[in-house]
């Protein structure tokens, strides 16, 4: 009789861990070993990483701003700022770190004045015209006696000043200020660069007016988000009163829109038909709209809804037990969820253990390589490299700052270029750049899979209860987090593992498409698209199978493998239950978002716009400056706090389901194998139980 009842214990799945063992040894000692290393590139980063390069800004020479010997210098200084902002674009000069090809220097305090170099200047000494005039914006080391023309031709000076204010370190034009005239440029095309530049780097008004809103209004942001947590528990708890009302009012509003479109459609074709109108006048054209005018369009789209129509009320008629078994799962799950509130909050640690992920990562691509490991590059540039004089000059090549330069190709200089990108350290830092991608990957994985197993290990405890909720664990949720952490870390692991490379094949593939997709041809774009398509279904069955998988390790503690095949396999048999009950669960979802955002949505305009009269001193809408800020804020926190909720619920719902069918393939209704399922599905399935699993013990 053990081994019976060993099977028994089994079969009935109650997750309580009554003889499990580790699961998937290998992949957890991987990955154990796989996070050691990951900490020792995150010790590295941290004690030889040098956060400078993100912090401080840097001139040409590649010295920092704002520390060492330019402590007093906090800012940075572009010469000629349109080099760069009208040849390029504002996204490319930030990938780049705000670098331009023009000299820069550290300044202690930006430019407030207008100021150009004047003609009868230029026989003057760089002392006499920058220095006597308090205008301390040249390259270090130029020397006073040297004559202004010189110090321009070499650009060690500047030419023009314009007024600016500081903005992430460096020092950028007001958009009202005057501009100069400069040869090959208009005004226009400056004014225009300058306004981009602070629009993109420098909102500051904005930014103040934002932040000025929230301050007003955060505690009703709050109370919205407060409103939209309520309204989502209390659609899932009521759903054990209302789900199938709901239900049928949905499918009776999708099938009375149809049945309007149909009618709409044929009075449409009707109409047309009177007049004469068809296709053969009009002919083949690109203007779409023109096909609204003829009665083929409207009678091909009455054909295409009378068809839904039918194939809709086929359904009902055919699959209305297994639409039954759906809205009970739905109903079984809102008691699930009722009995165990915790599990509602569980997403919060979830978003906790996401966020240390997100922020290790984050730290260690923030602490680049340090400089004492590189050496700083420098190469020759020039204004315009088509000018006589340029043609035979090597561009882009490497040189040495500290010898002059001379040449006939005007505004020939040498320039700090970047950190020598190529070496023993910098391959390693490439390397462990990949190691902590790849970590970033695997850990978000890890701890997704995580919440899934604890929450099927919470509601298979719940459904393998024969007596709710007397036999429901004391702290169910409690019990499976620790249970998933002690066994199944592994499994966990191993199906993380198996999402992670798919997801960084994807990265690869879509890296490739972006810097092949200037040169490609129709040919490679196809081949790319098709290989980026199956890589997406890839990685959507994986997370459904792994998701599945999770449920049966929480269930039955095997080990992946053989938890996802037994999963696929038992959805396989019942693969029109489970596409029934995925559309129902997905139509019940979708209305209980729309309910609670579209709620909070509406609630929040009305409040911040001041429509709602007569709500007394202490409920009076805040005055703002962009009242819709406080609303689009509503509306997203009210969104996430949806799925959020959502989520456990739907992975209730598939873990009820699987256990649903495991119970009824597993279970005959007799006293040694009863079933477990609810009243309501035994009473749908004409079913019943002739004992309970507590006669065969004592009968022994």
């Amino acid at each position: 009789m053990g081994g019976k009842q060993d099977q028994d214990e089994e079969a009935y799945g109650e997750a309580e861990g009554w003889g499990r063992s580790c699961t998937d040894i290998i992949c957890c000692v991987l990955f154990f070993v796989f996070i050691l290393g990951y900490i020792a590139v995150g010790i590295l980063a941290w004690v030889y990483g040098d956060p400078k390069q993100v912090l401080y800004p840097r001139n040409s020479t590649g010295a920092y701003c704002g520390i060492g010997e330019n402590k007093e210098k906090p800012y940075l200084l572009y010469f000629n700022i349109f080099s760069c902002v009208l040849n390029t674009n504002i996204i490319a000069i930030a990938q780049n770190g705000l670098t331009c090809p023009t000299p820069q220097v550290c300044v202690s305090s930006c430019p407030k004045a207008p100021w150009t170099v004047e003609s009868r200047q230029f026989s003057q000494t760089v002392e006499q015209v920058f220095y006597a005039a308090d205008r301390k914006f040249c390259l270090p080391g130029v020397p006073g006696n040297m004559q202004v023309l010189q110090s321009l031709q070499q650009e060690l000076c500047p030419s023009f000043l314009l007024p600016s204010t500081p903005a992430l370190g460096r020092c950028f034009p007001w958009t009202n200020s005057t501009v100069p005239e400069l040869p090959g440029i208009s005004n226009t095309s400056i004014s225009q660069s300058i306004s981009g530049l602070l629009d993109s780097l420098s909102a500051r008004d904005i930014s103040v007016k934002i932040f000025e809103d929230f301050a007003q209004s955060w505690y009703w942001i709050l109370v919205a988000l407060g409103v939209a947590l309520v309204l989502s528990l209390l659609f899932i708890l009521l759903l054990r009163l209302v789900a199938g009302p709901l239900v049928f009012v949905l499918i009776i509003g999708v099938l009375s829109v149809l049945a309007y479109g149909i009618y709409h459609c044929w009075e449409e074709y009707r109409l047309l038909r009177d007049k004469g109108a068809s296709i053969s006048q009009l002919g083949f054209t690109t203007n779409l709209s023109a096909y609204r005018n003829v009665q083929e369009t409207w009678l091909a789209a009455l054909i295409i809804l009378a068809v839904l129509e039918g194939v809709l009320l086929l359904m009902l008629i055919f699959l209305r037990q297994r639409i039954c078994i759906a809205i009970a799962l739905l109903k079984e799950a809102s008691r699930a969820v009722g009995y165990m509130m915790s599990t509602m909050f569980y997403p919060l640690v979830t978003f906790a253990l996401l966020l240390v992920c997100i922020a290790y990562w984050a730290i260690i691509a923030l602490y680049p390589l340090p400089t004492w490991l590189t050496r700083p590059e420098y190469v020759f540039w020039a204004p315009n490299s088509s000018l006589p004089g340029c043609e035979k000059v090597p561009m882009n090549t490497s040189c040495d700052p500290m010898e002059q330069v001379n040449s006939s190709c005007p505004g020939l200089m040498c320039v700090f270029q970047g950190y020598q990108s190529t070496g023993l350290a910098q391959r390693s830092l490439f390397n462990l750049q990949i190691y902590a991608v790849l970590g970033l990957f695997w850990t978000i994985n890890w701890v997704l899979a995580l919440g899934q197993c604890v929450l099927a290990g919470a509601f298979a405890s719940f459904y393998w209860a024969f007596h709710k909720p007397r036999d429901i664990p004391t702290f169910p949720l409690g019990s499976a987090f620790l249970r998933t952490l002690r066994y199944h870390t592994g499994s966990l692991a191993f199906g993380a593992l198996i999402l992670t490379l798919v997801q960084i094949a994807r990265v690869i593939l879509e890296y490739i498409d972006h810097k092949l997709r200037g040169a490609q041809n129709p040919l490679t774009r196809c081949i790319l698209c098709c290989f980026k398509c199956c890589l997406w279904c890839l990685e959507k069955f994986i997370k459904f199978l792994n998701r599945n998988a999770y449920i049966m390790i929480a269930i039955y503690g095997k080990n992946f493998c053989v938890s996802a095949k037994n999963a696929f396999m038992l959805l396989m048999r019942n693969i029109v239950r489970v596409v029934v009950l995925d559309k129902v669960t997905d139509l019940l979802l979708f209305f209980g978002k729309l309910l609670v955002v579209g709620g909070v949505g509406v609630l929040s305009f009305f409040f911040f716009t001041g429509r709602i009269p007569r709500l007394g001193e202490n409920f009076e809408n805040p005055q703002l400056n962009y009242y819709w800020l406080p609303i689009m804020v509503c509306i997203l926190g009210a969104y996430l706090i949806a799925s959020g909720f959502f989520s456990v619920f739907g992975m209730c719902v598939d873990t009820l389901f699987l256990c649903f069918l495991e119970d009824l393939e597993r279970n005959d209704g007799s006293a040694d194998r009863p079933y477990y399922m609810s009243k309501s599905l035994l009473k749908i399935l004409g079913k019943k139980n002739k004992g309970t699993p507590g006669d065969k013990k004592r009968k022994k």
